[in-house]
């Protein structure tokens, strides 16, 4: 297992808000959309639309913003390497599943099909 206590508690600080913007600048960036970033999102937490919404003018700790989601049972299916780390074997669970979106965001900005990214669900 990966021990990432000496940023664990920095990550459940940043907002939600804060780092939506930079998600969408990389997707854009590399031709996919701001919707299809918000489905990836919306498959992981289970947030609608609103919810989404709602966090980010919240400003919303990535601490409250995953203590609220409903996590995709297939969650467990992201595996690979993101920071450095690999996210099957962070123990922190908070890490992990910040780890677990930005393994999301960075496969749907290198192009992987949706129904890749959404472990096999439909888009």
């Amino acid at each position: 297992m990966t021990d990432t206590s000496h940023h664990d508690a920095r990550i459940a600080q940043m907002t939600f808000a804060s780092i939506y913007p930079m998600y969408v600048t990389k997707v854009v960036k590399k031709g996919r959309t701001e919707a299809e970033l918000r489905a990836v999102i919306s498959w992981l937490t289970g947030y609608d639309e609103v919810e989404l919404d709602a966090h980010r003018e919240a400003k919303t700790t990535f601490e409250d913003f995953f203590a609220g989601a409903t996590l995709n049972p297939n969650a467990s299916l992201i595996k690979g390497v993101i920071c450095g780390y690999r996210v099957e074997e962070i123990t922190n669970a908070l890490t992990q599943q910040v780890r677990y979106l930005d393994k999301l965001v960075d496969e749907l900005a290198k192009g992987r099909p949706l129904a890749k990214i959404l472990r096999s669900a439909a888009p």
